[in-house]
């Protein structure tokens, strides 16, 4: 018996292209092709999609919390479980779960989580991102400043053990607390190593670069910024072709301006790509939390500690494509892509993630042409359909 279907829309972004009238033929878990709708073959299911188009589910490589619950709070599998499917609904079909600067023993039992997650192949988790706690404490954010210290052998080779058990681990470092030799064994063991929280300059992130870093974390933000004599860590990551840079794309932690003028000089094969860094905020309407015995409240689309710092943020991925598309002008193609194309080159996964094609992941978000959110796929099953509620 064939397990073959189709879903049929309007249009379909396959992640580098749109596709008038077209379908996506679904084989289990995975795509095996986007055709035109008058190729589809007599014997298949087809679904219709009346109005909107589909595309590739969003991928989101910094995600806090959700549905109420933060990572560092609870660091269990579960708590994973509840965070991905807090932004399923937003259209991300994939994440890292991120645990924020915290003790040795909580870093090991979120790498633990992360592995069981794996194991049980919770839906829509696709690894882990350990933020700190090997930063600069200048550029500390909302991160506790006792808890920031540099690398040691013991925080290393921990992190290396966990890339065995966990699809994608990503960290941010700061190379006040990382030397670029442990940057290269990370990178080595097959993690991906980020900059950010960091107050470095030009040289020092070229070499950190050339020891295997590529990719800058949440880009303009806790970082040291362009001068007119320095580039900074937020230049750098621009004029390096080899780092990729996540962007939280509020409004609130970048400037629009910013943000534009960063997108025209990008320099590739890197790409600026969309994050949220999500709090457990996102799909509740909790006004305060708590990191670290700090309280976080929640006011105007913005988190912030008591004393105004930032402290994540209150959005997800539809939001920030909107923001992309909308308010910063970018191509509606091009938002896509910075939502699922390019966080999924960043870490290596493109061949089955971030676009519709040949033995792709059957991840999807069905938008309306406003750009909401109508349903979301995950591999190749619908997760989230706000339309059967009603």
């Amino acid at each position: 018996m064939s397990t073959r279907s189709a879903l049929r829309a309007p249009r379909i972004f396959d992640g580098q292209a749109w596709h008038q009238d077209a379908a996506v033929i679904l084989d289990g878990e995975h795509v095996t092709a986007v055709v035109p709708a008058a190729d589809l073959p007599a014997d298949i299911a087809v679904e219709t999609i009346e109005t909107g188009f589909i595309a590739p589910g969003f991928i989101d490589l910094q995600v806090n919390g959700g549905g109420g619950v933060m990572l560092n709070d609870r660091r269990v599998a579960d708590t994973i479980a509840t965070i991905c499917a807090a932004h399923a609904q937003f259209g991300t079909t994939a994440l890292l779960a991120t645990l924020i600067t915290d003790t040795p023993a909580i870093t090991a039992e979120a790498l633990e989580a992360g592995a069981e997650a794996a194991r049980r192949k919770v839906t829509g988790f696709l690894g882990l991102h350990i933020e700190g706690p090997h930063l600069a404490v200048s550029r500390k954010g909302a991160h506790d400043p006792q808890l920031i210290r540099p690398m040691e052998e013991t925080d290393l080779a921990r992190l290396v053990a966990a890339r065995a058990q966990v699809p994608v681990l990503l960290t941010t470092v700061a190379t006040e607390s990382v030397t670029p030799a442990q940057i290269r064994r990370l990178a080595e063991a097959g993690l991906i190593v980020s900059l950010g929280h960091c107050d470095a300059d030009y040289a020092d992130v070229v070499t950190a670069a050339e020891a295997g870093a590529s990719m800058a974390t949440h880009l303009f933000n806790a970082m040291s910024p362009i001068r007119n004599r320095e580039p900074g860590l937020a230049g750098s990551a621009i004029a390096l072709g080899s780092l990729s840079a996540g962007l939280v794309a509020d409004g609130i932690h970048v400037d629009p301006v910013t943000i534009d003028i960063a997108m025209r000089a990008k320099r590739q094969p890197g790409h600026i790509f969309l994050v949220t860094d999500a709090m457990a905020t996102i799909g509740t309407d909790m006004r305060e939390f708590t990191l670290n015995g700090r309280v976080i409240k929640r006011e105007n689309g913005r988190l912030t500690l008591q004393d105004g710092t930032l402290a994540g943020a209150d959005l997800d991925m539809i939001s920030a494509v909107r923001f992309m598309h909308e308010r910063i002008g970018i191509d509606l193609g091009e938002a896509l892509r910075m939502a699922s194309l390019y966080p999924a080159i960043a870490i290596g996964v493109d061949r089955h993630y971030g676009r519709l094609g040949q033995d792709t992941r059957a991840d999807m978000v069905v938008l309306t042409d406003q750009l909401d959110v109508a349903s979301v796929w995950i591999g190749g099953s619908a997760v989230f359909r706000p339309q059967a509620a009603h």
